[in-house]
């Protein structure tokens, strides 16, 4: 799977957000200062050819929109995150997650809850 680029992921927080959307209307979802038309512009193109994004053209312009899911992204880099620094052992990942995060009781009880939720 190819990687996204903090910018990138960016655009395609507000796409999986919106769905659909011009350049015009990502760049009003995006945090000040916002960046330059041509700049997101460029973006979803650098997108489109990565294969994660797609448009329709609509009058003049184009709606943008992704062609992987959310989710999907999520789950793959996490594998990709597991797989390159915890040497494929998600006990290893909660275990540091853990150390560093200093977390109490009750968080872990949480945790424990979700995982058994899982389970069943």
């Amino acid at each position: 799977m190819k990687q996204l680029t903090k910018a990138e992921e960016e655009i395609m927080q507000v796409l999986w957000q919106l769905q659909k959307a011009s350049v015009k209307a990502i760049i009003a979802e995006l945090p000040k200062p916002k960046p330059a038309y041509n700049t997101v512009s460029t973006i979803v193109r650098i997108l489109e050819s990565k294969g994660f994004v797609d448009y329709e053209k609509q009058g003049k312009g184009h709606l943008y929109f992704p062609l992987m899911a959310k989710t999907d992204y999520s789950n793959q880099s996490i594998n990709m995150l597991v797989d390159n620094y915890f040497q494929g052992s998600f006990k290893s990942m909660v275990s540091f997650f853990v150390k560093k995060n200093d977390l109490n009781l009750k968080e872990m009880e949480s945790i424990l809850k979700e995982i058994n939720k899982k389970e069943d």
